[in-house]
């Protein structure tokens, strides 16, 4: 499996209009805003993009959508993980079946408290149902699995388990997966505030959903690491943080959504109740921007 995850992937804001239904046309707008702005890559249906708000319908045409947006510009990542091992397998193999995706990107299981090993099991049931490249999502705060760096390890004997996100926020975390898993493994940051840090720990980018507001400033981090220009790469690390103190001020990847309103992109609101209608949230984010201009 010769699929390489790498670089700054935007996990993309679903645009909808103000009736909550897909906005088509500003998705594929924003997508193409995105990559002209100098992302590596999309990812549809990530946290950012609210895969959680959509039916099984909709996902397929969200992800059709973006595919074409694209039109292999840079790869396409598809999030497909569901609550369960038969749902997340079905959507896997209708997605694959659609065509144009070059990753699917599988986060735990949610809601619902499993052991490492029946993480194993879910995850060796995707690996072994499709052929695409498989992307391991971590995100504990949301999901309450952490996926262990020995079931990690484990599933490295599945060749189309290529990596995972580590959007846990515990940086000890990503260096047990780096530093004891297959090194033929992608490990990407899914924190925004610890891009840099993984990329000098061996790691090979981020899914960073600060980069729907900002996708310049977040490709810089990989560019300038890239390039061997650590210093610039850090100045541009730091300037991330007074935005990434907004998204505490309520649920974050709503604040992302409402910032990339603010800043003149047609995504429309998130799906209720998840909708941001805060003058104070408001305020902060025009007072940010004022830092970038």
């Amino acid at each position: 499996m010769s699929f390489k995850p790498h670089g700054i992937i935007t996990p993309v804001l679903t645009a909808l209009d103000e009736q909550e239904n897909f906005s088509e046309e500003n998705y594929k707008k924003f997508i193409d805003h995105l990559i002209r702005s100098g992302v590596h890559g999309i990812f549809s249906l990530g946290t950012n993009g609210e895969f959680y708000a959509f039916n099984a319908e909709e996902k397929l045409k969200i992800i059709r959508a973006a595919v074409e947006a694209v039109d292999g510009r840079v790869p396409v990542y598809a999030g497909t993980g569901c609550v369960t091992t038969k749902e997340t397998v079905e959507l896997s193999k209708e997605v694959e079946a659609m065509g144009g995706i070059d990753c699917l990107s599988v986060i735990s299981p949610y809601f619902t408290a499993i052991k490492q090993d029946d993480l194993y099991r879910h995850y060796k049931a995707v690996a072994t149902a499709v052929k695409l490249p498989v992307l391991l999502y971590n995100i504990p705060a949301r999901t309450g699995n952490n996926i262990d760096y020995k079931t990690v390890a484990k599933l490295a004997q599945f060749d189309n388990v290529i990596g995972i996100k580590d959007s846990s926020g515990n940086f000890d975390n990503t260096l047990k997966y780096i530093e004891n898993t297959n090194p033929r493994l992608s490990v990407l940051a899914g924190s925004d505030s610890l891009i840099l840090w993984t990329l000098k720990a061996g790691g090979d980018g981020a899914i960073s959903g600060c980069s729907n507001v900002f996708p310049e400033l977040m490709a810089s981090i990989y560019n300038y690491f890239k390039a061997g220009d650590f210093e610039k790469a850090n100045e541009a690390q730091k300037k991330i943080r007074p935005f990434r103190n907004v998204m505490q001020m309520g649920n974050p990847n709503s604040v992302v959504k409402r910032a990339a309103q603010l800043k003149g992109f047609n995504v429309g609101p998130a799906r209720a109740p998840s909708n941001i209608e805060s003058k104070e949230i408001d305020n902060a984010l025009l007072e940010v921007f004022k830092l970038y201009d």
